[in-house]
């Protein structure tokens, strides 16, 4: 099985680390959008998250560029409480403008879980991905290849619930 494949779990759903918590998935891709590519990476963050326990309620689709990155994100944060995982957009390429659009629109950054995301593999040194909060959402930017968006999640997935809780109040530890 390879990352990109979510690993189904022995466990009942209510045991899930992510039980009763949600998810939305944002691809940031030109080729996407204009039909000429599949979204191989929005789909493979759409089963990982639910293979942790996520109930996945939105998979969206948006162009590169800093203004259609940051509207869409500030709709899917809208009166949302859970993750918001980009895929696209966070490497050099002129259009590459995710983490711009991402920060513009952050109440806060969360720089420890961009900079674990970047740790996991040496090409994880060339993305620009950001993480933060909007409201109580928490927004975390992958790269646009499945290898790298799954490993990126991943580095980061056993925290991302008790984040969750703690910014929707919940202070126990």
């Amino acid at each position: 099985m390879t990352s990109s494949e979510a690993a189904p779990s022995d466990r009942p759903a209510a045991d899930l680390p992510a039980a009763g918590l949600e998810a939305k998935v944002l691809t940031v891709s030109d080729g996407v959008v204009a039909g000429t590519r599949e979204d191989r990476s929005g789909t493979a963050l759409v089963a990982r998250l639910a293979a942790e326990g996520f109930a996945v309620v939105e998979h969206r689709v948006v162009a590169d560029g800093r203004e259609d990155v940051g509207e869409a994100l500030v709709e899917l944060a809208e009166d949302f409480a859970g993750v918001i995982v980009t895929t696209g957009g966070t490497g050099f390429g002129p259009r590459d403008l995710t983490p711009e659009g991402t920060r513009i629109i952050l109440d806060r950054e969360a720089p420890g879980l961009a900079e674990a995301m970047r740790l996991v593999n040496p090409l994880g040194r060339l993305s620009r991905g950001v993480a933060g909060t909007r409201g109580v959402a928490l927004i975390l930017n992958t790269p646009g290849s499945t290898g790298g968006a799954i490993e990126c999640l991943e580095a980061v997935i056993d925290v991302v619930p008790h984040a969750l809780r703690l910014s929707q109040g919940n202070r126990e530890h």
